[in-house]
């Protein structure tokens, strides 16, 4: 067990957001947290993380727990470039190998019966345990394998100091996950990420060997990377095991069964208070009505199940058809700062299709959707009666000092203030937000008003960008029916691939600054990617495959050429001995000769001269023969 919670309760003001909660986390558990936009997901987690104090109950954190956290708006300050930040989180392991690379070396300089050797050959032992449980050897390719995966590739010598809120948090995670804390908790941690990032978190994820907390809006994400959901509804927790599209059965089946109970138990109740209306006061039927008192007085009345707030309800329509060709680019370049994003881009879109845009962060996805709606380049052309409505994901087209009811009522003045209300109402902004100024909305508060605003203008071809951010999942599921009852057009961004799933019918990809259409919706085009990726990985195989033939054909003549020199300097290696012999021989014999003990030994003499005529010979040969080597 990692981490429990006792009955906690916290509140602020005596208003208590979260009431007698109680759990545990245990080794290697899996674990989405999900509820409403207010209902305590955040502080749940300050909670767990001892960031903030319980009122009631407690939060046990057991010995030795180490805890990673990413915070939803979590910055990273550091001077350091992105790969030397990340090389300082394994220090300890990189520092560990060169300490045992130290010791081995110092011990194989130390005498195997001394004192200094068996101290030695303790350490390295205990260091060795330490590398071992810590993979200290794969720890500079675990830093390279994660940077990549979150996209950090071609950004090594980046400094964090001059990166974007969303790399910081990227950056984040990427720490984390390095660091491999006993318990991650992830707070929207697919907030910044685009599809591709999103897809190697979730296989990294998958083998991750803590447990994981989780709270995220991505239903695609609860779905791969847990096993069980908390929901937090009506400041109680829920437990449901299994992943997110399991949850959605179960929570209905459990709704649907304490409703059940509930007016099972009412009806009973009904009976029984009808029966002693009736009979309380007769002689004949007071004591069975007695009874039934004390029955009622008995019973364990069951509180009537809760019914979470209504989702809002958004509705798309518009006034007039446009042409069937809705949109065309043709040869379009765009550029940014100096950065090229597209280039010679084309697309048609007809009425009526729904089309995703993807691509990974900074290739122009929202750029494009501006360039649309502007409608002042002359590489688009607009099809007749075409009326855009365009959302924009940081509703910059919101008067923050206007009120939520004057926001809407200013752009219509023709509508009543009933109507105005009505239509913020069913968009989940009630009488109590009327006043609110826009500037001290909520994340969804806001989503919710822009899109009021956004359906009010009665486009018939829709451009959302980021439609789904801030939304809790009750408004996100409410605005794919509402965007796919609906019979105009539609171009939005999203990186919430459950969103583009059930709204989009075909999906428009930038990549390599090209307009990539693909004509069928977002499980097509994974499989369509997929294909891509083998067909790129069977001529990546073939060309390392002729590469290695290449090599090695040129390794054969090298190896061949290496042996044949090996060859060649032993030869005249072993001439040069043999000549050295023979001419310490040949001094030696002349020494001899010129001895005069030898000058009348003329058998000793001729066989000396013998001798010595064969060694002229033979050493005739062998210079000839050095000489033809050299």
């Amino acid at each position: 067990m990692l981490i429990s919670f006792e009955n906690v309760s916290f509140g602020y003001d005596g208003n208590y957001i979260l009431k007698n909660i109680s759990f545990c986390i245990d080794k290697s558990e899996r674990i989405g947290l999900i509820g409403a936009n207010g209902e305590g997901k955040t502080t749940l987690i300050n909670l767990a993380c001892k960031t903030l104090i319980p009122d009631e109950g407690a939060v046990i954190k057991y010995n030795g727990v180490k805890i990673g956290l990413l915070e939803q708006n979590g910055g990273y300050e550091s001077q350091n470039s992105v790969y030397d930040e990340m090389m300082c989180v394994i220090a300890e392991q990189t520092e560990a190998v060169k300490r045992l690379n130290s010791l081995s070396q110092s011990l194989s300089n130390s005498d195997e019966t001394s004192d200094e050797y068996k101290i030695l050959s303790a350490k390295i032992e205990s260091l060795n345990k330490y590398i071992a449980a810590n993979d200290c050897y794969n720890a500079e390719i675990k830093v390279k394998t994660v940077l990549n995966g979150m996209g950090f590739e071609n950004n090594y010598e980046q400094k964090i100091g001059t990166m974007s809120g969303g790399e910081k948090t990227r950056l984040k995670i990427a720490r984390l996950l390095i660091e491999n804390p006993d318990l991650l908790i992830l707070d929207e941690p697919t907030n910044h990420l685009d599809v591709k990032t999103t897809f190697w978190l979730e296989e990294y994820l998958q083998t991750f060997k803590g447990a994981i907390f989780t709270v995220s809006h991505d239903r695609y994400f609860l779905d791969k990377t847990v096993n069980k959901i908390f929901e937090i509804e009506n400041k109680g927790l829920l437990t449901f095991s299994g992943n997110y599209s399991k949850y959605k059965q179960l929570k209905a089946d459990y709704n649907a069964l304490k409703l059940k109970e509930y007016e099972k138990q009412q009806e009973e109740i009904k009976k029984l208070e009808e029966y002693v209306a009736k009979n309380i006061v007769r002689a004949t039927t007071a004591k069975s009505a007695k009874s039934r008192v004390k029955q009622l007085d008995k019973m364990e009345v069951l509180q009537k199940p809760y019914l979470p707030p209504r989702p809002p309800k958004f509705l798309f329509e518009y006034d007039i058809s446009p042409a069937e060709r809705a949109l065309t680019i043709t040869n379009l370049t765009l550029e940014v700062q100096n950065k090229s994003l597209i280039s010679d881009g084309n697309l048609t879109i007809l009425r009526g299709q729904k089309i995703a845009v993807v691509g990974e962060n900074g290739t122009g996805k929202s750029t494009l959707l501006k360039l649309i709606a502007n409608q002042k380049n002359n590489a688009v052309e607009v099809g007749r009666q075409v009326k855009f409505a365009y959302y924009d994901q940081e509703n910059i087209n919101l008067n923050g000092e206007n009120s939520v009811i004057a926001e809407l009522w200013e752009r219509h003045v023709a509508y009543s203030q009933t109507d105005i209300r009505a239509a913020l109402a069913r968009c989940g902004l009630y009488a109590e937000d009327m006043d609110k100024k826009v500037k001290n909305l909520s994340g969804g508060e806001r989503a919710k008003l822009a899109l009021c605003v956004f359906q009010s203008e009665r486009g018939n071809f829709l451009l959302l960008d980021e439609p789904t951010n801030h939304l809790d999942l009750p408004a996100r599921e409410a605005l794919e029916g509402a965007l796919k009852a609906f019979d105009g057009t539609v171009l939005f961004v999203s990186h919430d691939r459950y969103f583009i799933s059930a709204c989009a019918d075909k999906i428009l990809e930038i990549e390599n600054k090209k307009l990539n259409l693909y004509d069928g919706g977002y499980e097509y085009y994974k499989q369509a990617k997929a294909n891509e990726r083998e067909i790129k990985l069977l001529i990546e195989r073939q060309e390392a495959d002729k590469k290695f033939k290449q090599r090695r054909e040129q390794s054969y003549k090298s190896s061949r050429e290496r042996a044949e020199e090996a060859k060649l300097k032993q030869n005249i290696k072993r001439l040069e001995e043999q000549i050295f012999a023979l001419e310490s021989e040949e001094q030696t014999i002349n020494e001899e000769l010129a001895t005069p003990k030898n000058a009348h030994d003329y058998v000793a003499i001729n066989a000396l001269c013998e001798r010595l005529n064969a060694i002229k010979d033979e050493l005739t040969i062998l210079y000839e023969e050095y000489g033809k080597l050299l």
